[in-house]
């Protein structure tokens, strides 16, 4: 449960954005969580895509 949890935080950040404040109205979270999942997020958005290997 927990993991889909942390899931369903991850892709709202992926979608909407990395913004800690949406992320805390929406989930009910405090200030630090938001900031440690927007900053995820913005990680794995940033992250080059994988090339398909031959």
């Amino acid at each position: 449960m927990e993991k889909l949890r942390v899931d369903r935080h991850l892709e709202e950040a992926m979608v909407k954005g990395p913004d800690p404040l949406h992320l805390a109205e929406v989930f009910g979270l405090v200030e630090k969580t938001a900031m440690r999942y927007a900053d995820s997020a913005r990680a794995l958005l940033e992250r080059p895509l994988e090339s398909p290997r031959s």
